[in-house]
C-alpha cells in the first residue's frame, strides 16, 4: 500500500504584486512522514511557500490540500523583538488559543527533546542565539505538528547542538520539510528536494538525498548549457547560409526563406538555463589609522549551571591581532561581545577613540525603522560621498530600488550583507563580529572570509560555522569553557 499524501499543491499560483507572480502554477505532494529540503535562490519565495503551507496566505489561483486537518507547526529563523520581554512561559502560551493546564509538563518536554535546559521564568531576551535557536525548535514541537516546517534551524547551533537536532530528525516519524543552506546538515537526513526557481517561477521535485541532487541539479545545467552551445552553433550557420542564398535569387531565395523557418524553430528550442543567484562583490573593510593596545581582557563573565561565575584571562589585541571565542550555547560568548560593545563590562579596557564595528547576530546594531539609505548615512565616514555610497551598497546586492525600504522589510540575508556594507563605511579599528554568516547564502561566505583575513584592526569573532572559520586566520582563542 502507498505511503499517504499528507500535502499537495496542484497548480498553485501566488503573487504579491499584481501580475508578477513569485509562484506559478506550482504542483506537488509530499508523503506523510518525509524528510524533505526546500532550495531555490533568494527571493524565490521559500518563506513564502511556508505561509501558503501554514495558511497565513492564500494562493490567487490553484489548490492546496492538507491532509486530514493535519497540524502545521513552524520554527521560525529568529525571534522576533517583542518576544524578547517574554518569559519561556509566556512565549510558549503564544503557541495556544487555550492555554492548556499542564503547559509546564509540555514545555519541559519540548526543551528536553531539544536538549535545552534554562529556567521557564527567564527572559527569551535574556537566552544566547544558539539557546533561542532550540526555543525556537521547541515552540514548533509544542504544537504536536504533523507537518513542521524549520527556516534555517541550524543558525547559532554549536556543533552539539546540530548533532542534537540531526538526531532528533533522524527519529522524528512525522513529516519535515527544511529550509538549510548547510549541506553537511542537510545530507544527514533529506530524503528529497523541492526547488523553487526565482527566474522561472516554477517549481522542481527531486528524489534523493541533498548532495546527489545537487549534482543531478549541476549536471541538467550543465546538459543544458551543452545543448544551448551546439543550438547557437547551427543558428549561426543557418543564419550566414540564408544571407548567402537570400541574396540569390530563384530557387535560391526559397531556399533562404526554409532556412529561416528552420532557424526560428532551432531559437525556440533554446531553453533556459537556471540563473543562480548573484555573489557580493569582493570588499575590503578599512581600517582606523590608530595604535596602541587597542583591547585589554583582565577577566570575563560566564555562565555555569545557570549562574554567572568569573574567569580569569589575560588577552591583548593590537593592530592585526584576531581573537576567537569559542564555547558552548549559552556560556555567554555573545553576551562578552555586547558588553564589549556597551563598555560595561569590569577588566576589560577599550582604547580611547578607538571606532567599533560590531557585527550582531540579531542585527541589534539596526534601526528596524530607518530606511536602508538612513541605515547606511548613520555611519558613513566623511570622506565617502554619496554615489559612493550607494556604490559599496551595490556592491552587497542592496540595489537603488531598496534604498527606501524599512529596514523591517528586508530578509534577514539582507540585514545581514546590510550590516557588512555598513562596516565597509565606518571604518573600524576594532573589529567585533558576533556570527557573521548566519542567513547569509554560502555564494557570499568566501568573498566575506577574503574581506576579513584582510582587515588591518584588530578583530573578536564568534563562529559557529567551522569551514568559515578554517579559512580565519587566528592569533589567539579564547575558551570560556574550561
Amino acid at each position: 500500500m502507498a505511503e499517504e499524501v499528507i500535502l499537495r499543491f496542484d497548480e498553485v499560483t501566488f503573487e504579491y504584486i499584481h501580475k508578477k507572480p513569485l509562484l506559478s502554477e506550482a504542483s506537488f505532494s509530499i508523503r506523510k512522514g518525509s524528510k524533505i529540503t526546500l532550495m531555490g535562490q533568494n527571493g524565490a519565495g521559500k518563506s513564502t511557500l511556508f505561509g501558503l503551507i501554514r495558511g497565513d496566505i492564500q494562493p490567487k489561483s490553484g489548490r492546496i490540500s492538507v491532509n486530514r486537518d493535519a497540524v502545521v507547526g513552524s520554527a521560525n529563523q529568529v525571534m522576533t523583538r517583542d518576544e524578547y520581554e517574554l518569559s519561556v512561559e509566556l512565549y510558549f502560551e503564544k503557541a495556544f488559543e487555550i492555554v492548556p493546564k499542564n503547559l509546564k509538563s509540555k514545555i519541559s518536554k519540548v526543551l528536553n527533546a531539544v536538549n535545552l535546559e534554562v529556567p521557564i521564568d527567564k527572559k527569551v531576551g535574556y537566552l544566547s542565539g544558539g539557546q533561542q535557536a532550540r526555543l525556537l525548535l521547541a515552540y514548533a514541537l509544542i504544537q504536536d505538528p504533523d507537518i513542521l516546517l524549520l527556516d534555517e534551524p541550524t543558525n547559532n547551533l554549536d556543533k552539539e547542538g546540530i548533532d542534537n537536532l540531526i538526531t532528533f530528525l533522524v527519529m522524528y516519524e512525522k513529516t519535515v520539510i527544511v529550509i538549510s543552506h548547510d549541506a553537511d546538515f542537510l545530507n544527514c537526513f533529506t530524503e528529497g528536494v523541492i526547488y523553487l526557481d526565482v527566474f522561472t517561477k516554477k517549481l522542481e521535485t527531486y528524489v534523493g538525498d541533498y548532495s546527489s541532487v545537487v549534482e543531478e541539479i549541476n549536471k541538467r545545467v550543465e546538459r543544458e548549457q551543452m545543448k544551448n552551445a551546439q543550438l547557437e552553433k547551427r543558428i549561426k550557420d543557418r543564419k550566414e547560409k540564408v544571407n548567402f542564398f537570400a541574396n540569390k535569387g530563384g530557387k535560391m531565395r526559397k531556399l533562404a526563406k526554409k532556412l529561416k523557418d528552420e532557424t526560428e524553430d532551432l531559437e525556440e528550442n533554446m531553453v533556459d538555463v537556471r540563473r543562480e543567484d548573484k555573489t557580493i562583490r569582493d570588499f575590503t573593510i578599512p581600517v582606523q589609522d590608530i595604535v596602541g593596545e587597542i583591547v585589554k581582557i583582565s577577566n570575563v563573565k560566564i555562565i555555569k549551571d545557570h549562574k554567572p561565575a568569573t574567569k580569569e584571562v589575560d588577552i591583548i589585541l593590537r593592530k592585526k591581532k584576531r581573537l576567537l571565542v569559542v564555547g558552548p550555547n549559552g556560556i555567554g560568548k555573545s553576551t562578552l561581545l555586547r558588553s564589549l560593545v556597551s563598555g560595561k563590562i569590569e577588566g576589560t579596557k577599550i582604547l580611547d577613540g578607538v571606532i567599533l564595528g560590531y557585527y550582531s547576530q540579531d542585527f541589534s546594531t539596526l534601526d528596524y525603522n530607518d530606511t536602508v539609505f538612513e541605515s547606511l548615512e548613520k555611519v558613513r565616514n566623511g570622506e565617502i560621498d554619496i554615489p559612493e555610497m550607494r556604490s559599496i551598497a551595490a556592491g552587497f546586492l542592496i540595489s537603488g530600488e531598496l534604498m527606501g525600504h524599512k529596514v523591517a522589510e528586508l530578509s534577514e540575508g539582507q540585514k545581514g550583507l546590510l550590516s557588512f556594507a555598513r562596516l565597509v563605511l565606518l571604518r573600524p579599528g576594532l573589529l567585533i563580529l558576533d556570527e557573521p554568516t548566519n542567513h547569509i547564502n554560502f555564494r557570499h561566505i568566501p568573498v566575506i572570509a577574503k574581506a576579513i583575513n584582510s582587515y588591518e584592526g584588530a578583530m573578536i569573532l564568534v563562529s559557529h560555522m567551522s569551514e568559515f572559520v578554517d579559512e580565519i586566520r587566528i592569533d589567539e582563542n579564547l575558551d570560556l569553557g574550561k
